[in-house]
């Protein structure tokens, strides 16, 4: 039995609300349980130096967590980001640009900022797929002003824990799961096909079944999270 009585395959309560900044050129706030993610995406004309003339453009990310976003209050990040933190925006980031087409974004950079509200586990994940809409909404907006002619996003990019606990796979841990989880991952997704696996032995090994079954649960998963993607943008 799991903590939260959910059964082994099934999500934590989703909502995505878009539209939630009325500054940013995309926005979102994604729930997924008790973990909330503020999301916002930024245009801006230019292009990092290394792309100039390039015909191509570029999308980053940062990350951040409120003081007060888990159960003891941390320390604002003032000189510099953690090496945690740095690790988690460039994971959003390389996801968020393995799903774009760089070249038919034209030479423009798009800031995706993911800040953390409450935190509950699978905030990578959660800022991952919130992200992906932020973004959608952003390039939405270039489309219909014909700053582009194609589309950059073909397919929603998401991401989604699963792990081993109790000796069961198990689907989207939140807190209690993941602290004690025998085996965790973080698996990113577009569609059908994977963009990153970061699968690791907390607790026990695991066998090759095993990655393969956590594998299959996280593409269910990740299924269910396009799906809230599209009707967010819809």
């Amino acid at each position: 039995m799991r903590p939260s009585g959910r059964a082994t395959d099934a999500l934590r309560s989703l909502s995505i609300e878009p539209h939630v900044n009325r500054h940013a050129e995309g926005s979102c706030l994604i729930r997924l349980g008790h973990t909330h993610v503020l999301c916002t995406a930024s245009l801006e004309e230019r292009v990092p130096p290394f792309l100039k003339n390039t015909g191509k453009g570029w999308v980053t990310a940062e990350y951040g967590m409120l003081p007060r976003a888990t159960n003891t209050r941390m320390r604002r990040e003032r000189d510099g980001a953690s090496g945690r933190t740095q690790e988690i925006q460039r994971l959003i980031g390389r996801s968020l640009r393995a799903g774009c087409d760089l070249v038919a974004l034209g030479e423009r950079q798009i800031s995706v900022d993911c800040d953390v509200i409450q935190a509950d586990g699978g905030t990578r994940c959660a800022a991952i797929t919130g992200g992906w809409v932020a973004l959608r909404i952003a390039v939405n907006k270039l489309l219909k002003a014909g700053a582009i002619q194609r589309d950059p996003l073909a397919t929603p990019v998401s991401a989604i824990s699963v792990g081993m606990y109790a000796g069961q796979p198990v689907l989207d841990l939140d807190y209690p799961e993941d602290s004690e989880a025998g085996v965790d991952a973080n698996v990113v997704m577009t569609g059908e096909r994977l963009i990153e696996v970061q699968m690791s032995a907390e607790g026990a090994t695991f066998s090759r079944e095993q990655m393969v079954t956590l594998l299959d649960l996280a593409t269910l998963g990740n299924g269910l999270l396009a799906q809230a993607q599209r009707a967010a943008v819809a």
